[in-house]
């Protein structure tokens, strides 16, 4: 099995060292297309009015200068394509894709892309609750066996696997969970308003880990009661029954 890796946080990031490990237990035909920097929050955002640089590290390892999708892309139709892989694993972020996070990930965001251009994907991500404490030994340890398990079914072809893991240690994880995509009922959003040298606001957007209550079945709440999230994700945005009831209203 070929396997694609990507993420957001950046070639050298320590989630994806923590993928690295985890792709060598389900292959040894392993390649890398990474952003040369952090990407989080880019979602599926292109880079169209600068060039790409590309940097290689060896015949299978490459770094870009753009985003996770500017990545994949690159990947796909220029550098291995004459080797298209059989799987793209994306991650393991730092933190949670959970909830409406997936529409800003960039770490999802790969995985969608490998998606669109027919190829099975998963975005990993490690949950924290602390930012000073982080357990990439639980997605080490329980990821290859997931992803083994669900290698096993068949996907729609608009369908991605969004893997959340929560923040503790491997041993205490209490299980797996099939979850539908939740929604905060609290923002984590933080704006740090600031002034700079020559007195002009200026100002840090960024989130911080909060679960708030959320609702049972959500990916939210399997995390929160300690679970590995597992959600299977369509590209597919449209709301049917209610484009159902509109053909009605207009035809």
């Amino acid at each position: 099995m070929r396997i694609l890796l990507s993420n957001d946080d950046g070639f050298n990031a320590p989630g994806m060292q923590t993928l690295r490990r985890i792709a060598a237990e389900l292959s040894d035909d392993v390649y890398i297309v990474a952003p040369e920097k952090e990407q989080s929050g880019a979602s599926r955002s292109l880079t169209l009015h600068d060039p790409l640089r590309v940097h290689r590290y060896d015949e299978h390892e490459y770094s870009v200068e753009g985003t996770p999708t500017d990545c994949v892309m690159m990947a796909m139709n220029y550098l291995f394509k004459d080797e298209r892989p059989d799987l793209i694993l994306s991650g393991v972020n730092r933190g949670g894709n959970l909830g409406e996070d997936v529409l800003y990930s960039g770490t999802v965001a790969a995985a969608s892309e490998g998606t669109l251009l027919g190829i099975r994907s998963i975005a990993l991500s490690q949950c924290l609750l602390d930012t000073d404490t982080f357990y990439w030994e639980t997605a080490e340890s329980l990821a290859p066996d997931i992803i083994r398990r669900l290698l096993k079914f068949e996907w729609a072809p608009d369908v991605l696997i969004n893997i959340n893991f929560p923040p503790v240690p491997p041993g205490e994880v209490v299980g797996v969970d099939i979850t539908h995509q939740g929604k905060r009922d609290l923002s984590n959003l933080s704006i740090d308003a600031r002034v700079d040298a020559r007195g002009r606001d200026y100002f840090w957007l960024g989130y911080r880990p909060s679960l708030g209550t959320p609702q049972k079945g959500s990916d939210l709440w399997a995390v929160a009661n300690g679970s590995v999230s597992v959600t299977p994700l369509s590209l597919n945005l449209t709301d049917i029954p209610l484009a159902q009831k509109m053909q009605k209203a207009f035809s």
